[in-house]
């Protein structure tokens, strides 16, 4: 018998402003997976890691995170299911008067409780963790894109998440800094992490993932080995995706 997956989503569906954005989506993620999920911009990927963590409640359908159902519990309980799901988003949502460090302690400190000097403490590990010990004391005014995502990353990482989703972590950045984000969620991957990834970095898709799901007019299209993505008579609509976005990028 397999192991139950720590993260299961069933059958979810959203509709919004009468347009439906996820049509019946299932999927899941074992224990120190990364999955990644590609596919073309308004396809429904966003939305669909949004409803993950129920900061859009599915219409339809329900996640389930160790066993246990969203839907099912009550308001304060979905407080403390989000608290297990890191979120990364596009943007790195930062708070502008806060140094490195503090954007890092400050959930440490008004979610968990945790007095200053311990949360501040934590902070500086995940920064570590992340390579910008010595940025601590810098504000998101004096750090670079890749170094805003790093401490975004350090700060999801500090709430031990059970399970992070990363919503194209590096569309934001310029290029050359966009290796520097992706090295940290491999590290984090090689230690277990359990992620769920949107990325248009089909390259990165290719050696750190062993499943793709291509997603598009909010559904799941395809999934498979990273084999999905190759062109070649047998390619399907994910290996033609890949192929136009090699073409645009010239990549």
């Amino acid at each position: 018998m397999s192991a139950q997956p720590l993260l299961e989503v069933s059958h979810v569906s959203r509709i919004i402003d009468g347009k439906t954005i996820l049509d019946d989506v299932s999927l899941s993620l074992g224990r120190g997976e990364l999955k990644v999920i590609i596919g073309p911009s308004g396809g429904g990927k966003s939305t669909l890691l949004q409803c993950v963590n129920f900061l859009q409640p599915p219409d339809s359908g329900d996640v389930f995170l160790d066993g246990q159902s969203a839907r099912e519990m009550s308001r304060q309980n979905i407080c403390a299911f989000r608290q297990k799901i890191g979120m990364i988003f596009q943007d790195f949502n930062l708070f502008d008067h806060l140094c490195a460090r503090d954007n890092v302690a400050i959930a440490l400190q008004k979610v968990k409780g945790q007095k200053k000097a311990l949360a501040r403490q934590r902070a500086m590990a995940e920064l570590e963790r992340v390579g910008l010990v010595e940025q601590a004391h810098l504000y998101p005014s004096q750090l670079s894109g890749g170094q805003k995502q790093r401490v975004s990353l350090a700060r999801a990482l500090a709430m031990d998440p059970m399970v992070m989703l990363l919503d194209e972590p590096t569309s934001a950045l310029d290029p050359e800094l966009i290796g520097e984000v992706l090295n940290v969620i491999a590290q984090l991957s090689r230690s277990g992490m359990t992620m769920l990834m949107v990325t248009h970095q089909i390259g990165f898709a290719r050696h750190l993932t062993k499943e793709i799901i291509f997603m598009e007019a909010g559904r799941v299209v395809e999934t498979g080995p990273p084999e999905l993505l190759e062109g070649g008579p047998e390619g399907g609509r994910a290996a033609a995706f890949c192929a136009k976005l090699a073409e645009v990028t010239g990549r």
